[in-house]
This record gives C-alpha cells, structure tokens and sequence, in this order.
C-alpha cells in the first residue's frame, strides 16, 4: 500500500432493504465465512486506517443499527429516511463527518470480498476517483468512458451507445474524494430522472465541470462482486473458500480435497498441518503446525495444538484448548476445555469445562456433568489419570494425578491422586433367575392374549 499522507474517512453505505434476500436477517448481516458482510466492510476501512467509520442504515433494519453500535458505537451511525438513492444516503452521512478534513472513500455493507488492498488507489488525489473492474458480462454495469487513467464519464447501460455497451471498463460504485469537494458536488446533485432519486455517480460530471480531475483505478471483478440475493451470497462465499483454499495450500497446509474444506474469515493454520475431505472451521479456530483434522470434523473457537489430532467425527467449540499430541478421537465433543500434552479422548466422549492434565486418558462414554440446570462447574483431571469408559464425573470434582476411575461410576467426590475410584453398584448374580424370569414373562403375556382373545368372542 501507498503511504498514507491525509486523514481518512469511510461512509458505508447499508441502508438498502435487502428484499431480494427474502430472509428475516438483515441483507448486510449476512455471514461470509463467518462473518456478516457488513463487517468485512468495517474490517477493510480499520485496515485502510479510517480515523472515522459512518454506517449509512435505514430505519426498516434496527438489527443493522445495533450491529454496528455495538462495534463502532452510536457516532458511527448516519441514517438514510426515506431512502432517495446513493448520493442521498452518503449525503446522509454529512453531519456525522462535520469538521472533518480528509479524504472520504464511500463503500457498500454488501461488498464482503472488497480489501483494503483494492481500495487503497483511490486516495491520495485531488479530485473525484472510483474503483472500476473488466467486467466478464458487462450487462447493466455502468460504463467507465476512459481516456488513459482519466475518468470522462460514467454511462448508464439503459443510456448507453451500442459503441458504450461494448465497453468492459465498468463502476463498482466505490469512491473517494477530499471531504469538503465530494459533499459540495452532492450538494448539486439532482434527482430530475425516471426514479426520482440522487445517484453518488452523477458526481464525476459535476467534478469535470468544475476542473477537478477525476479518474479510475482497477480491483478485480470478483473482488468488487455485491451480493443482492442468496444466489449470489453463495458465490461470494465459495470465492471466498476459494482465496482460503489456495492461501494455506501455499502455506504448506495439506488438503486431498481442499474444496470441501470450508474456513472461517479468521481461521489460522500451521504448515504441515493435514486437513482431511469435509472440515468445518468456525470463527476463531487456531491448528498450529504439524497437526492432523480427520474428516467430517467442526471446529470453532478453539486452539489446536502442534502434532495434535482431531476426529474422524469430532466437535471442538469455543474454548477448548488442545496440547501438543493431544488426542481427540470420533464423536468426541470438547467445549471449554484445556487437554494438556499428550491427552486422549479417542471416542464418544463429552468434556465440557474443565481441564485435562497431561498424558490423561478419558474413556469411551465419558462424560463431564458440567451443568445443573443453572450454573456450570468444572472437572479437572489430573496428570495421567485414567478414567474408565462410560463414566459420568460430576462437576465440581477433582480427579488427582494417576488416579484412576472404574469404568461405569458416577464421580462426585474429589478423588486423591493414584487412587482407585468406584462410584458404582456392586454387582449381584442370581443363578437361573433369567430363566425362571423368560418362563413367568412368556406365561404372563399367552396369559394376557388369551384374556383380549376372549373378550373379543364375547362382543
């Protein structure tokens, strides 16, 4: 990126209703990899390095406002009512950036796969610059009439020439301007067309007349792609998938089926690390180098460490924190739970809230009774203790270092280290009681058919 040499500012523009969507949730809200759309917007203005961040919202979309107060705070917020068009809704955004002088970039909230790398071009100038792609499909895209890098017009493709149609340069709708110039040149934009509605490009003509020089700068097309309806939020998010994929292969990540792998906006990955067909990373997971992910497992805020292994058909949720060598075998779930060096639980097991020290064995069936309907407790299992399969341990309970627990007890008294722990009904043998018990249920039951046979012949 260029240095930068002017104060920043970014107006994203989130006010539009999304009814194309026909979902409940909020168009902008929606996630890609994880993430809502409107928060990759955010994510790219932070690393532009934006000293201010107004979010244009509508007032149909209370859920978009609280979104962004409760990660920008209320001045971030400007509010478009009634929705007049995209010069109205940056107009709109006027007050929130009074006395501010800089330059303004104006983005969109459903634009997930824009970087901050894509937009740093705009800036830096002195008049009106916008962010155009080589359109694959021109369509309806407005047309970016070009003279070198200069900016002569934006065309409307209902408007346009078949000699502008033939035109691939096309308008992304992304912006930049100093803030003063680009909020005097809205203030002449009108609305005297077929919509009644203040259009952001009518802008780059009205710079032209004033002798500011306006221009354009290219991103790529899939990377200035909006999403409008689910159709193309699908798209975005294998585009997305895509540019994860091919990120940790050339990171020394192994997958023999990268494209059913699916990644977080955050997910981090070691090299040397194998990922196996069909894994889900959630926000927030972390694999450091050399570890294994077998198939079919989820992954979501939580810490996997060097050498470890995770699945087939295992669940690790937030806070579960995997050692060195720490394994976690098929349906196995982990929630809040730190598994010191060399810890396994290699089948059918639930740890919820705890901690499990260091070359620790937890049995088939196992299970961390970490809640009473009200609180959580937790369990910590010590260093090498041995728990047997189909234990229940019931929180608060602390198992001690080489202890070890009978398979089928129910804990719930702390065990001393290198105990032996039962916590389970001493087993009584009655011989020939099977099968005097088959002789009297097999005599009740010809007994009852032949009552129901009787009644019947009676009626």
């Amino acid at each position: 990126m260029t240095s930068q040499t002017r104060a920043r500012a970014a107006i994203i523009l989130a006010a539009g209703q999304g009814t194309r969507m026909k979902s409940p949730l909020p168009k902008v809200l929606h996630p890609v990899g994880g993430r809502a759309m409107l928060d990759h917007a955010i994510d790219a203005a932070q690393a532009l390095g934006c000293q201010r961040i107004v979010v244009v919202v509508g007032v149909h979309s209370p859920e978009v406002r609280a979104h962004v107060v409760a990660r920008l705070g209320e001045d971030a917020i400007a509010v478009q009512d009634p929705p007049l068009g995209t010069g109205h809704a940056v107009r709109a955004a006027e007050q929130a950036l009074n006395g501010f002088d800089g330059e303004v970039v104006v983005t969109y909230g459903d634009v997930p796969l824009l970087k901050a790398a894509d937009i740093e071009p705009v800036f830096n100038a002195d008049g009106v610059t916008v962010i155009g792609f080589e359109a694959r499909d021109p369509g309806a895209y407005g047309r970016l009439i070009l003279e070198g890098d200069a900016l002569l017009a934006i065309t409307e493709a209902k408007e346009a020439s078949p000699e502008v149609l033939a035109v691939t340069a096309c308008n992304s709708g992304v912006m930049a301007a100093p803030a003063a110039l680009l909020f005097s040149l809205l203030g002449q934009v009108r609305n005297d067309n077929g919509k009644g509605e203040y259009y952001l490009t009518d802008v780059v003509a009205l710079a032209r007349q004033a002798g500011h020089p306006t221009r354009a700068v290219f991103a790529p097309e899939d990377s200035v792609m909006g999403v409008n309806a689910q159709g193309e939020l699908a798209q975005a998010e294998a585009l997305f998938q895509k540019v994860q994929r091919e990120t940790f292969l050339a990171a020394g990540v192994t997958m023999t089926a990268p494209e059913t792998v699916h990644f977080a906006w955050d997910t981090q990955v070691g090299g040397g690390t194998v990922i196996e067909p069909f894994v889900v990373f959630g926000p927030g997971a972390v694999i450091e180098g050399a570890a294994r992910i077998r198939s079919f497992s989820h992954i979501e805020g939580a810490r996997v460490g060097s050498g470890a292994e995770v699945g087939p058909y295992a669940r690790l949720r937030p806070g579960a924190d995997l050692a060195e060598g720490v394994k976690i075998g098929n349906f196995v779930e982990v929630k809040n739970v730190a598994l010191a060096k060399g810890a396994k639980a290699n089948h059918l097991a639930y740890l919820g809230d705890g901690t499990v020290g260091a070359g620790a064995n937890i049995g088939a069936g196992t299970i961390f009774c970490n809640y009473d309907g009200f609180n959580k407790a937790r369990t910590q299992v010590g260093d090498g203790a041995f728990v047997g399969s189909n234990s229940s341990l019931v929180a608060p309970v602390r198992i001690g270092a080489g202890a070890l627990i009978a398979s089928g007890s129910v804990i719930t008294e702390d065990v001393p280290a290198d105990a032996l722990a039962f916590g389970r009904a001493r087993q009584t043998v009655k011989p020939e009681a099977a099968a005097a018990f088959r002789v009297e249920a097999r005599a009740r039951k010809e007994a009852a058919k032949a009552a129901q046979t009787q009644n019947e012949t009676s009626k």
